[in-house]
Parts: structure tokens; sequence; C-alpha cells
């Protein structure tokens, strides 16, 4: 896709950019801007695949934080089993920037889905599915019977005022049945996702129940049975909880982790695993929001120009980092903080910075950041510009 005037916080009013070493704070950008740090998107991808190879269980991160196919890359170049989508637009995204597995995380109950994942399957793309009702296997074996390949499935467990799942043992192990003697499907495995539990308590309880339901139906499944969980917040818990049962049955664990790719400043900066565990890794926060500063109205007030529409919100308010002035120079902002959102105006409160001043914001819960950005550029440590990352959102 050309870079052009089309594309939020590049300035090009005529042709396109290419990177080449532009420098982001006299280069042909304008505010706001979010940038990638790339040294912390490359740590991040390497500290994940040497967590999961030290435990031994597979990684397929959550490809719906970024829809970014050269982030997709990397993960796999560095070892991933695959990528999770959630929806079949994003499976089919995911087809088309050549990724060879896909795990779609979510029920799918349209037909023409479906039918087209078959016959790309049958072409030798692997693709798996969430069923958790028999009325959604029923769904997927009538849109299937004339179709050249069987589609494999997961029985998703649920949760009490959760969202999808089967919300007892007995209904996911009549689901797997189901799959099982259903035409046109195979079943592979039992999934859930926990990041939406309250605490590690009820976290266990979850993954127990997942193994509970694993035992009763792996002689179902006519390949090892995968068992699947793992959202960015406690995918320590899933390691510890489902590798051991897993290895004495021969099954494949398998993570879907996907904000670790960015991380961030706010939401995930207090709930990743690497906070409890800190020798097990660490993750940086890879994206960055530059925005000025446009007006200080009274004091104790600055309105910085960048808002709903470029900032993640729904998991806390951006994190106010760092001012650049005019001469370059750079400090920090402590305890300064963003306390409410425009469309595209944030409120600074408590910050020391004058009209003009770019402020550097943290995000917080990166699943809703990429999409709010159709390229984003990529700085080295230096703030050179090395690369571009493209959303297909």
């Amino acid at each position: 896709m050309a870079v052009d005037w089309r594309v939020k916080g590049a300035w090009v009013p005529e042709g396109e950019l290419t990177p080449g070493g532009q420098r982001l704070f006299d280069g042909p950008f304008t505010w706001p801007v979010m940038v990638a740090k790339r040294s912390a998107v490359d740590a991040n991808i390497a500290t994940m695949a040497a967590y999961c190879a030290r435990h031994r269980v597979d990684f397929a991160p959550h490809g719906k934080t970024t829809m970014a196919p050269s982030l997709f890359v990397a993960q796999l170049e560095a070892g991933a089993w695959g990528i999770t989508v959630a929806t079949g637009n994003q499976a089919l995204a995911a087809r088309r920037f050549g990724v060879p597995r896909v795990l779609l995380a979510n029920e799918v109950l349209d037909p023409k889905v479906l039918r087209w994942a078959a016959g790309e399957v049958a072409q030798g793309w692997e693709l798996l599915f969430y069923v958790d009702s028999l009325t959604g296997v029923e769904v997927a074996a009538r849109a299937l019977r004339e179709e050249p390949a069987r589609l494999r499935v997961l029985v998703e467990m649920g949760f009490a005022g959760g969202r999808t799942g089967c919300r007892s043992i007995a209904d996911a192990v009549a689901v797997a049945r189901a799959v099982h003697d259903a035409d046109g499907l195979e079943l592979a495995g039992v999934s859930a996702f926990e990041g939406m539990l309250p605490d590690e308590p009820a976290v266990r309880e979850l993954l127990h129940d997942i193994v509970r339901v694993a035992e009763d139906v792996a002689p179902l499944s006519p390949h090892a049975l995968i068992v699947s969980a793992g959202g960015s917040a406690y995918f320590d818990t899933v390691v510890a909880e489902l590798t051991e049962p897993a290895a004495e049955h021969g099954w494949r664990v398998v993570l879907r982790s996907g904000a670790v790719v960015s991380h961030d400043d706010g939401f995930y900066s207090t709930r990743t695993p690497f906070r409890r565990e800190p020798d097990e890794g660490t993750l940086r926060a890879a994206l960055e929001v530059w925005a000025q500063v446009l007006s200080t109205p009274e004091p104790g007030l600055s309105i910085v120009g960048a808002g709903k529409r470029d900032l993640p919100f729904d998991e806390g308010m951006p994190v106010p980092l760092r001012v650049r002035t005019g001469d370059g120079a750079l400090r920090n902002l402590d305890g300064a903080r963003i306390d409410r959102l425009n469309d595209q105006h944030a409120y600074l409160r408590g910050a020391d910075v004058a009209v003009g001043d770019l402020v550097h914001l943290g995000i917080s819960h990166p699943c809703t950041a990429f999409d709010k950005w159709r390229v984003i550029p990529v700085v080295d440590d230096d703030y050179r510009v090395v690369d571009l990352i493209h959303t297909y959102f």
C-alpha cells in the first residue's frame, strides 16, 4: 500500500513515502503519529519464543492484536506454530498473507466461510476453529456435506458470566462426541480463553476443567490432542497447569498470547506474568504515540492533540511519559496523567509543558491500538525510520 497523503501521521502532500532513515522529529511526519520501536518488538518476539521453547509449548500469537503481515512473518520465523485470529475475515487475510496454519479462536456459523475454509484446507492449508454447541456442530456438518476436506475443531470451554464456551464438562464432552460423529469434522482438541477471569484461582479452575474434558475426549481425536489457552496476563498459569498432564498424555499445549508482541505501558505492564516471574524474561513497551501540545488554557491543564481516534482507552488512559521541547531536549513527565479523551484531544494534568512541545504517550491495551493506524513507522533507538508496519483491519 502506498504511503502518501491518505496515511495518518505521514506528511506527504505530494508523492509517496519510502522508509530510508528519515528521522521522526524532522522528517515527513506530523502529529499525532504512532511508532513502533524495532528493538522492543524484536526483543519481545525473541523473549516469547525462548519462553515457549523452554517450557515445551507451542505458540500461536493472536493476530487480531496487530493484523500486520510483517509481524506475523517475524513471529513465524521465530518459531510460532501458527497465528490465531477471531473472525472469518481475519482468517481470509491471514491466508492471503501466506500464514500456513491458522487457529480461528471463535465459533464459525457462516456456511460460506466454512465452505471456503474447506476448499483452502483441501489445497494444503491448516485451519482449526471452535464449537461450543450441538447447533454449531450441525451447522458446520451441513455446510461441509459436499466439501472435499474435513475441518479440525476445538471444543471451547467457557465459564459462568463469560462469553462463548461450554458451561459444563458434560456439555463439552457431548459437543466433542457430536464432532466425532459428524461428517466433515474432526476433533482436534479443547480450548478456552482465561483472560477475562478475575484472578489466578479462577484461571486454575477453568484450566482444570479443560484437562478433565481432554481426558474424556482424547480417544475421539485421530491425532495428538491440542489443549489451548493463554492470553497475555496468565500464560504462566496455563503453562503450570497444562504442561504436566499434556506430557503425561502426549497432548500439544498451544498458547495464544497476542499483546506480547508490542506489550504496553498500562494494562499489561502490570499484568504480564513476567512481573510474577522476572527470571523468565521481560517485555518492553514497543508502541509510542507522539502528539503536540496544542494549548495550556488554565493552570495544571494542557491539551494534547491526540484522542480516541488515535489512542486506545478501553483498558486505561494513555500514559504520559516524556516531553520533547522545541530545542530537542527530552525529560520525563513524572506524576503527569491523562484523565480524559475527546475525539482528537487529550487532557493532560500535572505536566510542565509548553504549547508546541511534543509529548510521548505510552498506550494501554495494544489490542485496540493497532486498528487505529493503517501504517505505523518502525524506528530504531535514534528515531530513524527503518520500516513501515501495514495493518489490515
